[in-house]
C-alpha cells in the first residue's frame, strides 16, 4: 500500500512524495505528470546502475520508448562541475530539450547532481527523484536543494530547484550495507532532535524494528521524517530563516567531513556534529547534562560514531568559517533549547566550538 505526501512551494502544491514498497506504481505516477513519449534520462551512479538501472528502465519504457541512462562514477569525490559538464554533453548529444525529463536514481550525490543539472540545463528541465539510500529518502531528496562541491568545499555551487516527483521504494534500503543505512539514520535522528520529541522517543522505542529494516516501520519512519522536513521547507523554501535549523549537526559535521578528506560518510559526520552541538547546548545551559549524554549515547545503538580520530580542532574551526552557512563572517549554529526544539544563533564562539570538538576527539580510554 503506497502513501502520499504533497509538498507546497510558495503556498501552491508543487510535487508529491510517494512512499511505497516496490516500483510497481512508478510508471503511472510519471504518466500523470505528462511525460508520455518524451525523452527521459536516468542519471545514476556506477554502484546503483547494476542494482536498479534495468528495473527502472523497464518501468519507464511503459511511459516512453526514449529512455537513456547515464552513470556517474560513484563517490562524493565525483560531485563536481567536471562531472556535470559530462552530463550536459550527454544530454546535448542526445538532443534533450526543455520538454524532456531527468530521473535521479541513487543517493544524495546523484540527487544533488541531477537536480543541479536540471536547474541549469537549458535554464531548467524537469526532473524527478528516486532516492535509493536512507539519507536521500529522509532528507536530501526533499526540499529542492541541489548542488556540487567546489575544491572539496561541500555544495558551494548550486540552486534551489524543485523536483516534479519523489518516488520512494523503501525496500531498496535492504540492499544498503549497514554503514550506509546508519549514515542515513543520522538525518532521521536530527529531525526528531530539532522538531519533534515524540518522534525522537518513537525512534528509540522502535530501535530493533528500524535496525532490522522492517518495511512497515521504515515507511512510518521515513514519512514522519519527511513531514518534519516538509513543514520547515514550506515555511522557508530558500533558507532565509527557519530552514537553517535543518543544518543541526552540519556546521561542525561538514568541517569534519572535509578535515578527514571525506573518508567518513556524511551521516557519520552529521552524528558527530549533533553530539558537538548538543555539548555546546549543555555548556550554555540550554539543556541538562543528562539530556546531553542521552543525545550522545542514543547514536551508538544505531551504528553511528560519537567520537572521531585524526582531526585538529583549529583546522575544523577554520573550515567551519569557509562553509556556505557562515553569515557575515559569523558562524550560524543550530543549538537545542530542549530535545525536540532547536534554535539558530550566531553567539557560539571559537572557544565554544573548540571545546565541543575536543569533546568528540577520540583519545584512548575516552568515554
Amino acid at each position: 500500500m503506497s502513501e502520499l505526501l504533497n509538498v507546497s512551494y510558495n503556498n501552491k502544491p508543487c510535487y508529491n512524495i510517494i512512499f511505497d514498497s516496490s516500483f510497481d506504481n512508478l510508471a503511472l505516477n510519471i504518466s500523470e505528470l505528462g511525460f508520455e513519449n518524451r525523452k527521459i534520462a536516468i542519471i545514476t551512479d556506477t554502484n546503483v546502475l547494476p542494482l536498479y538501472g534495468e528495473e527502472i528502465s523497464k518501468c519507464l519504457s511503459k511511459v516512453t520508448d526514449k529512455v537513456f541512462t547515464y552513470a556517474i562514477p560513484a563517490g562524493e569525490e565525483h560531485k563536481n562541475l567536471s562531472e556535470i559538464e559530462k552530463i550536459y554533453e550527454f544530454l546535448i548529444t542526445n538532443h534533450f530539450d526543455r520538454h524532456d525529463m531527468l530521473v535521479a536514481l541513487g543517493g544524495g550525490v546523484v540527487g544533488d547532481m541531477t537536480g543541479f543539472t536540471a536547474a541549469s540545463y537549458l535554464r531548467g528541465i524537469a526532473f524527478i527523484q528516486i532516492p535509493t539510500t536512507l539519507l536521500a529518502q529522509c532528507d536530501s531528496s526533499i526540499g529542492g536543494k541541489t548542488g556540487v562541491d567546489f575544491n572539496s568545499y561541500k555544495n558551494m555551487v548550486g540552486a534551489f530547484y524543485m523536483p516534479r516527483l519523489v518516488y520512494m521504494n523503501v525496500n531498496v534500503l535492504k540492499t544498503l550495507n549497514g554503514r550506509q543505512f546508519s549514515s542515513g539514520f543520522a538525518e532521521v535522528m536530527k529531525h526528531g532532535l530539532i522538531k519533534d520529541l515524540d518522534f525522537y522517543l518513537w525512534l528509540i522505542d522502535n530501535m530493533v524494528e528500524i535496525t532490522d529494516r522492517d518495511t512497515d516501520i521504515l515507511i512510518q519512519m521515513i514519512k514522519k521524517s519527511c513531514e518534519i522536513k516538509k513543514a520547515v521547507v514550506e515555511k522557508d523554501p530558500t533558507e532565509k530563516g527557519d530552514r537553517a535549523m535543518l543544518n543541526f549537526g552540519h556546521t561542525i559535521g561538514h568541517a569534519i567531513e572535509k578535515a578527514r578528506n571525506f573518508e567518513l560518510l556524511h551521516g557519520e559526520c552529521v552524528a558527530l556534529g549533533c553530539v558537538a552541538a548538543a555539548f555546546i547546548s549543555w555548556k550554555k545551559d540550554y539543556i541538562s547534562m543528562e539530556d546531553y549524554y542521552e543525545v550522545r549515547d542514543m547514536f551508538v545503538p544505531f551504528g553511528l560514531p560519537i567520537s572521531v580520530e585524526n582531526i585538529d580542532p583549529e583546522v575544523v574551526i577554520k573550515l567551519m568559517k569557509s562553509d556556505k552557512k557562515a553569515d557575515s563572517d559569523k558562524i550560524r549554529f543550530i543549538l537545542l533549547k530542549k530535545i525536540g526544539k532547536a534554535f539558530i544563533t550566531t553567539e557560539v564562539t571559537d572557544a565554544d566550538a573548540k571545546a565541543a570538538i575536543e569533546e568528540i576527539l577520540y583519545v584512548e580510554n575516552n568515554d
